[in-house]
This record gives C-alpha cells, sequence and structure tokens, in this order.
C-alpha cells in the first residue's frame, strides 16, 4: 500500500489543470445503460470511482473503451441486472445504476452501497421516488430489490431535503416513464445540470435545469448521445484552498469559476487574493505572514458552501489568525479529519456538528504521520501538509485516489515537493 510524503512550508507557483468532475462523470457514465449504442464522454477523469463504475457496467453486459480523456460506451450490450456487493461496496454512486436498469429493464438488485464512512445517506430518497412511479422497492439481505410490470408512470416526487444522487437516479428513471412527473426540491448542483443537458441530447424532454423543480416528460426510447463532463469544482476548490494555506501564486486552469461562488467569496474574507476570469481563477497569497482572517462556514447544498470543501477550509482556518466556527449541516460524521489536524498541530473543538478552530498563525502547523479517513478529509490532510513545517506522511491515499487526478503531478507542478512511497 502506498502512501504520500510532502516536504511543507514552500509557497505553490505556477498554474494547474483542473480534470472532469467525478461527480458528473459518474450519473453520465451510469446514463450510457439507458440506451442502446455507443455514447461518448469526453474530459472524464481517470480515478478509482470512475474504474469502478465502468467495471460495474461490464458486470451488467456492456462494453466500453476509452482514449486519453475520452470514453466510449456501447450499451447495446445490458442483459443483467444486478450490481453486487463486491462492487458497489467501495462507492455509495453505484446507486445510480438502480434508476437506469428500472427504466430499461423493469427490475434491478443492487446491493446497499459503501463509500466514504462520513455518516448515512439514506437511500429511502431514491426508494420513495421509485415507488411514486409504480416500482416495487424492497430491502432484504443487503440489497434493494426493484421491478415494475411494465413501464414506469409519472408521479410527483417531493424531496424533503435536496438529494443529489436521488434527483439524477430519479431524472434518469422518469425519462422513459408514461406521463409526467414532477421532482420538487430537487438538489441544484452543476453536476445535475450536466445530466440534464446528456439526457436531453439523447431524447428526453426535461424542462427546469438548474432549478429546484424539475419536470420530466416520459418519452418511449432514448438514443446513444455525446456529451463532455464539466470541470470539477471541488478538485478546483481544493488546489485554491491549498494556495490559501501554503501561500503563493497559482492559477486554476480550465474550471469553472461560476459553480463556487460561496468558496470564492469566503476566500476573499479571510484575506486570500481572488481574481476571476471565464475558465480560471488566480489565488494570491503572501507565505509566512499572519495574514489569513478567520471566516465561519456553514455547509449547505448548493449554491451554499459545499460539503466537500468543508474538511479543506478547516485546514485553511488551523494557519489563521483567529477563531472560526465551521457548522456542518449535511452529514453527521464528517469531522473525522479533526484528530488527524490536531496531530499536526490544529487546535480544533468539535461538539457535535460544529467545529471551533483556533487558528495559531501562519506557521501553527507541523508535519507529522497522519491516515486518510475518506476522500475529503485525505485532501484536507495534503492541505496541511503543504502549509505545515516539515515532513507529512499521509497513509490510506486509496481515498484520495477516488477523486484527484494525478495530484502529485500537479502539486509538483505548482513547486511542491510530494511524492508516493510504499508503506
Amino acid at each position: 500500500m502506498e502512501k504520500l510524503v510532502i516536504e511543507g512550508g514552500k509557497p505553490l507557483h505556477g498554474e494547474v489543470k483542473i480534470s472532469g468532475a467525478k461527480n458528473a462523470a459518474l450519473p453520465l457514465i451510469a446514463a450510457a445503460l439507458l440506451a442502446p449504442g455507443v455514447h461518448v464522454l469526453h474530459n472524464v477523469p481517470d480515478l478509482r470511482d470512475t474504474r469502478t463504475i465502468l467495471r460495474l457496467l461490464e458486470s451488467l453486459g456492456l462494453t466500453w473503451e476509452r482514449l486519453g480523456a475520452t470514453l466510449r460506451i456501447d450499451g447495446s450490450g445490458l442483459k443483467y441486472s444486478e450490481a453486487s456487493y463486491d462492487l458497489v461496496k467501495t462507492m455509495r454512486a453505484s446507486i445510480l445504476v438502480l434508476g437506469p436498469l428500472l427504466a430499461r429493464l423493469g427490475r434491478a438488485k443492487v446491493s446497499l452501497p459503501g463509500g466514504c464512512a462520513i455518516g448515512a445517506r439514506p437511500i429511502n430518497f431514491h426508494l420513495m421516488g421509485f415507488e411514486q412511479l409504480g416500482v416495487q422497492c424492497e430491502l432484504e439481505h443487503g440489497y434493494v430489490d426493484a421491478h415494475i410490470d411494465g413501464r414506469m408512470h409519472g408521479g410527483t416526487v417531493c424531496f424533503d431535503i435536496p438529494s443529489v444522487t436521488g434527483t439524477e437516479n430519479l431524472l434518469m428513471a422518469a425519462s422513459l416513464a408514461r406521463g409526467t412527473t414532477n421532482i420538487k426540491n430537487a438538489a441544484r448542483e452543476p453536476e445535475i445540470g450536466n445530466l440534464v443537458d446528456m439526457l436531453i441530447a439523447m431524447g428526453a424532454d426535461i424542462e427546469g435545469k438548474d432549478s429546484d423543480r424539475l419536470t420530466v416528460h416520459g418519452v418511449e426510447k432514448l438514443t446513444a448521445a455525446e456529451s463532455t463532463i464539466i470541470p470539477d469544482r471541488i478538485e478546483a476548490g481544493t488546489y485554491a484552498i491549498a494556495a490559501g494555506a501554503a501561500g503563493g501564486d497559482a492559477v486554476i486552469q480550465n474550471c469553472e469559476p461560476s459553480h463556487l461562488p460561496s468558496l470564492l467569496e469566503k476566500l476573499q474574507l479571510a484575506g486570500i487574493g481572488v481574481d476571476v476570469g471565464d475558465t480560471f481563477f488566480r489565488v494570491t497569497a503572501p507565505k509566512g505572514v499572519n495574514t489569513i482572517r478567520p471566516v465561519d462556514v456553514t455547509t449547505m447544498p448548493y449554491p451554499g458552501y459545499p460539503t466537500d470543501l468543508q474538511a479543506q477550509f478547516m485546514a485553511l482556518m488551523a494557519c489563521s489568525n483567529g477563531v472560526s466556527v465551521i457548522h456542518e449541516t449535511i452529514f453527521e460524521n464528517r469531522f473525522m479529519h479533526v484528530a488527524e489536524l490536531q496531530r499536526m498541530g490544529a487546535h480544533i473543538q468539535v461538539d457535535g456538528r460544529i467545529a471551533m478552530v483556533k487558528g495559531a498563525g501562519a506557521n501553527a502547523l507541523t508535519g507529522a504521520q497522519v491516515m486518510a479517513t475518506d476522500l475529503r478529509a485525505s485532501s484536507s490532510l495534503v492541505i496541511a501538509g503543504l502549509a505545515a513545517q516539515g515532513r507529512t506522511d499521509i497513509s490510506r491515499i486509496y481515498h484520495l485516489e477516488r477523486g484527484y487526478e494525478d495530484m502529485v503531478e500537479k502539486l509538483t507542478g505548482l513547486g511542491a515537493t510530494v511524492w508516493k512511497e510504499e508503506e
């Protein structure tokens, strides 16, 4: 097993190019199950999670080939409807095959998903929505067993709280249902808009893109389509926060700054320079000067502050000049990085879903041996390691590789001293 080693204390300078969004690529890959023919996806990141969902599609009968960042997925061979535990256990997004399988085959048996242990992500939103479309759903022996005689029918689904994967699953299923489906209190993340664009290219009839109310007029069939994955806003935000914590002058290229309104505002409030262009933004922060101001953060559904950037911002606040409060409202167990940041010298107190960070200035952190506990926690440790004095060893980096493409190369290109070693 490999670990990541960082010699910290060096400012970041230069440019970094952002890859395609993991959280957009996974539902678009799953959407290939909806129609026969060859689907072409561009700007697809090569990650543990994208490889996992492609193996899952293979197990269902599909074939695919990759050429660089382009995927060609042939949906013609779909013949199986069961997604086994062995494939699903490492990635919660595997539940995204449930909707397409029901729409195309009328049945699906999908293992309850695994992934990061950051708290409950109940799939009751998915099942409630499918039942409104006429699907019978049962939970038994760790599997969701869902089926319907004939086609699904339109219905009205109202989420108690916005669910990203729930919205995506219902969109895909309703595209081939009879009649009209209304999804109320839908999630509004840009990744959902990316899926809507692909479904429309496949022949779906969907209204309300980027709003919290989506209307899907079911069609008889869908066809293969070509689509492009949007840039990864979480990756872009991670490198921006890293430049703020380590100091330096970094340009985040090939991204959509409009997808990060809350983060960019928080960085500016922290005293970090942000210069925004159409497809890039520049982050400037002097190293070694106690200029980072404390900023409070509350995670919220989009367009609020993303829960996927909470851990990274906590690492930044450990280097600030005062006390900040971070309130996690999305997942109840997303402070597992706190203990590891404390090993590096961070002063953090946790009370339930609220963390109080007592920033001790630009030189607050020192290198240490730490362990990644989930995907975004691992990137917070990378940021802390870049800002710290001395060497940081991060173990269990397979978490990191689930969502960040070529991180070592990208950080090295910014002037960081970072490499992988065998444990």
